[in-house]
């Protein structure tokens, strides 16, 4: 069965219909509106929209309420299509992960509501702790160039090895941490090798299942997979820095004590719930 949807991703891939010009790329093929269709080489345009799931770094575990996107083209660098190596072709207003806050449970002094409390109570404390002073929220950045992005459709629809390798960093926004408090920088990110299958993760974590979803077709433009999840929970982390600017020396070992960073492979976890699309690039570029 694996095999045949697989020929039939690689059939489609290749299909291209014939399209009316229009102004701009709208309705579905919106999500696709910075893909580099200019760029000749760009076969794909990927939308790998997040909604769901969570993101666990040392003591903090940060749910996914606010849609993540990482937005691309991707070349086929061999006659193989897809089933070769893929290049990555940055998005061209540069956005390649949406910055989208997440708010962090319990905020800067990690308070929250006991568990044996109402549902309604536990809600209305923690959104005020969230809301106030002392709330937090973590937005998950691209770390280093473009270049360092891979992405690998073979790996998804086998369900073996990354799909996406991605290095980031998490920037922490409080008052109090000032505008340039990240967990990881540029040069020692947070390197997330994220895939469809079953992790095989260092101790003490236990292996995780990710999914590809539901497969299908828009008007033989639009490849997608929906209800897919990625995982990873092999990674690393690194400690904060330029959390409280001039005074980063004394508030990035609290922010450290409080999130639980460094933290060695095997004790974080990211869970990526929602959808993948990949629009045809021969097949969009008469829409524009």
């Amino acid at each position: 069965m694996k095999r045949l949807f697989l020929a039939a991703v690689v059939a489609a891939a290749v299909l291209v219909p014939a399209s009316s010009a229009s102004a701009a790329l709208t309705g579905e093929y919106a999500r696709f509106s910075t893909c580099a269709l200019s760029n000749p080489n760009v076969d794909l345009c990927l939308s790998a929209e997040s909604s769901g799931g969570s993101f666990t770094v040392g003591k903090k575990t940060v749910p996914l309420v606010n849609e993540v996107k990482l937005k691309g083209g991707l070349e086929f660098l061999s006659p193989g299509g897809l089933l070769g190596p893929i290049g990555y072709v940055a998005p061209t207003d540069g956005v390649v992960i949406s910055k989208s806050p997440q708010a962090v449970p319990g905020g800067l002094l990690g308070i929250t509501a006991p568990a044996w409390w109402p549902k309604f109570l536990r809600d209305l404390f923690n959104q005020t702790i969230n809301d106030g002073f002392t709330g937090v929220t973590a937005t998950v950045e691209l770390a280093g160039p473009t270049s360092a992005v891979k992405v690998s459709l073979v790996n998804y629809l086998s369900q073996s090895g990354a799909v996406f390798s991605v290095p980031v960093k998490v920037k922490l926004s409080n008052p109090f941490l000032g505008s340039n408090c990240y967990i990881g920088s540029n040069s020692n990110p947070v390197n997330l090798s994220l895939i469809s299958g079953t992790t095989a993760p260092p101790p003490p974590n236990s292996p995780i299942s990710g999914s590809t979803g539901e497969g299908g077709n828009f008007e033989e433009k639009i490849l997608f997979f929906k209800k897919n999840k990625l995982v990873d929970n092999s990674f690393a982390s690194p400690g904060a820095n330029g959390c409280g600017g001039l005074f980063s020396f004394l508030i990035d070992p609290f922010v450290e004590s409080i999130v639980g960073v460094p933290s060695a492979a095997g004790t974080n976890t990211a869970i990526l719930e929602g959808a993948t699309y990949l629009g045809i690039g021969d097949a969009l570029r008469p829409m524009l």
